[in-house]
């Protein structure tokens, strides 16, 4: 069987490039996730409940607004049929799928 890991950095071991090929690995200046790039062209669906319209919105259209509780984390969008302004709350897979494909954030702090 062999036992040599997926991920090796998960693994604390550094991957290296075959000798000659004069390719060396990225300088990494602490520990975390590894942003990703995140294509131009990802598209969000969406409904509005005043209008009843069904369309898909970039992610600049939307805004990510995450709270301390559930009641004030959310996302915003204009409808771009009827141009109401529409607030939906946002639970941990939006919150995910928002943030990995490149929506806007704002954290909402209390006050103390």
């Amino acid at each position: 069987m062999n036992r040599t890991p997926l991920f090796p950095a998960a693994a604390g071991v550094r991957p290296e490039a075959p000798p000659g090929t004069g390719i060396r690995p990225a300088h990494r200046s602490g520990t975390g996730p590894v942003p990703l790039p995140v294509p131009a062209a990802v598209r969000f669906r969406a409904a509005c409940p005043d209008c009843r319209g069904r369309f898909e919105l970039a992610a600049a259209a939307l805004r990510l607004a995450i709270g301390a509780t559930r009641r004030t984390t959310f996302y915003t969008f204009t409808c771009p049929e009827c141009g109401a302004s529409v607030r939906k709350p946002a639970g941990e897979r939006i919150i995910e799928l928002l943030t990995g494909g490149g929506v806007r954030t704002l954290r909402l702090h209390t006050a103390l």
